[in-house]
């Protein structure tokens, strides 16, 4: 299989100095799966795996059984690197490491294919997925609409489905029986892998050494590794619990798990800070067709190279840092900030040609299905019927949000210059405190407040004894 040109993503999962495993599935040198727990998802996986899982027999197989061949998602961090030997020890099983790029910056691939090699696994597959996650994934959730808790943009809830997907794609590609993560037994990001693993090959066993193996923390990680002659990797390591794709970059941890610490100037790194943004305001014009975007300042551009455009202007003027509180899906709260530059503008943009498009009725019909669409998607039920259902809706009822608006970006803020679209309901010869149109007759008001008011009159006069 041909390798292509990405840099690396997969999991390199944080093991800490003590105690028991992080709920954070991280990146190489700090960057992260930021995690959730999902316990009647969990549950589900739990028990599959139980099913799925052989047996040592007396005609041979590792400690835990026997498997053919095992992709495992790899970042060559210390995590993904023990669990290349611990693989074959376990299973008996060839180990196939896959590492996938959604945009999460460069510098990780230095070195990666040996690292693999080294640790024992027999090839390193290397795919590029940024346009895929974009087009398929990004801009079907901002069609939608789609924020969880009023101020999450998803990212990475839709990441986590088109790398799985991936891997599915890879395990058929060079045959192999199972498929292997390293998120921890705690998070919501083992559920995601594992719901898209069920819904598109449920034949595959799923392996998550984080729920079976007897390795507590990072020096246990260590030790084994020195043990089965892995060269351990030496990474300088984040005070934050961080996830980083095309999309947005997540912190959580440290002084952030205390609701009541103000960020650190220094924490962020995809926005400088708004009082230091350019004392000049900018303009930029997003063309969208159908509620997807496709042009910046008349320019086309792909997905991935529209969005990432679009980063590197709104993070230049501070625009998209989100500090939140959101709800677990166990119930338990967690304080999070996001740097969603591209994404905070281009929703903007897509809302703001709505408001021409779309009627009443429409629109609040969309804002309520779009809440029940971010919900499945933050919790990892990408492929779900439900989620598929909805996006048809969305396809359809955007059909119409073509056009352009511009934004004014200034100093961390946002705001509408200017709309325009071939489909607008806006009539100005209606609409203007002129008359003329002969459309509206301002006396037909009175009969319609009276229709409109009536159950609130009724109910007055029951009260009143009338």
């Amino acid at each position: 299989m041909a390798l292509l040109s990405a840099t690396s993503l997969w999991c390199c999962f944080k093991v800490p100095a003590s105690g028991p495993a992080s709920s954070s599935c991280w990146y190489p040198q700090g960057i992260h799966f930021s995690s959730v727990n999902a316990a009647a998802s969990i549950q589900m996986a739990l028990a599959a795996e139980g099913d799925t899982k052989t047996t040592k027999t007396k005609s041979g197989g590792g400690i835990r059984g026997k498997l053919n061949k095992v992709v495992l998602a790899y970042s060559g961090g210390l995590d993904t690197s023990v669990i290349v030997p611990w693989l074959r020890e376990n299973y008996d099983c060839e180990v196939v490491c896959f590492t996938a790029d959604v945009g999460q910056g460069v510098g990780e691939m230095e070195g990666l294919e040996a690292k693999a090699k080294a640790s024992g696994a027999s090839q390193l597959v290397i795919k590029d997925l940024k346009e895929e996650f974009v087009k398929e994934y990004v801009f079907p959730c901002l069609r939608a609409g789609a924020i969880y808790e009023r101020k999450y943009l998803l990212g990475t809830s839709m990441a986590r489905p088109v790398i799985a997907k991936a891997m599915v794609d890879v395990a058929r590609e060079v045959g192999a029986d199972a498929v292997s993560h390293g998120c921890t037994g705690k998070g919501n990001d083992q559920v995601r892998f594992e719901l898209t693993f069920f819904a598109l090959n449920p034949k595959l066993n799923v392996v998550a050494p984080w729920r079976e193996w007897d390795i507590k923390g990072r020096e246990d990680a260590i030790e084994y590794a020195k043990k089965h002659n892995v060269p351990v990797p030496v990474t300088k390591k984040s005070i934050y619990s961080r996830d980083r794709n095309l999309w947005h970059l997540s912190h959580e941890g440290d002084i952030l798990e205390d609701p009541a610490n103000e960020p650190k100037k220094d924490m962020y790194v995809m926005t400088v800070d708004p009082e230091e943004a350019p004392e000049e305001p900018e303009y930029v014009e997003i063309g969208i067709v159908s509620g997807i975007p496709v042009s910046i300042n008349g320019k086309e551009l792909s997905p991935a190279n529209l969005l990432a455009v679009l980063n590197e202007l709104g993070g230049r003027h501070g625009i998209g840092r989100v500090d939140m509180v959101e709800n677990r899906l166990v119930g338990m709260k967690s304080r999070g900030v996001y740097e969603t530059p591209g994404g905070t503008i281009l929703t903007a943009a897509v809302r703001e040609l709505e408001s021409l498009t779309l009627d009443r009725e429409s629109m609040q019909a969309k804002d309520n299905i779009a809440l029940k669409y971010a919900e499945l998607v933050y919790a990892g039920r990408w492929f779900d019927p439900l989620r598929e259902s909805m996006d048809a809706f969305m396809e359809k009822i955007t059909e119409t949000t073509t056009g352009a608006v511009t934004l004014k970006l200034y100093k961390g803020s946002l705001s509408v210059a200017s709309r325009r679209s071939q489909y607008s309901l806006y009539r100005q010869d209606i609409s203007s405190f002129e008359e003329g149109s002969g459309i509206y007759n301002q006396a037909d008001a009175a009969g319609f407040i009276r229709l409109y008011g009536l159950p609130i009159r009724v109910r007055a006069m029951l009260q009143s004894g009338l």
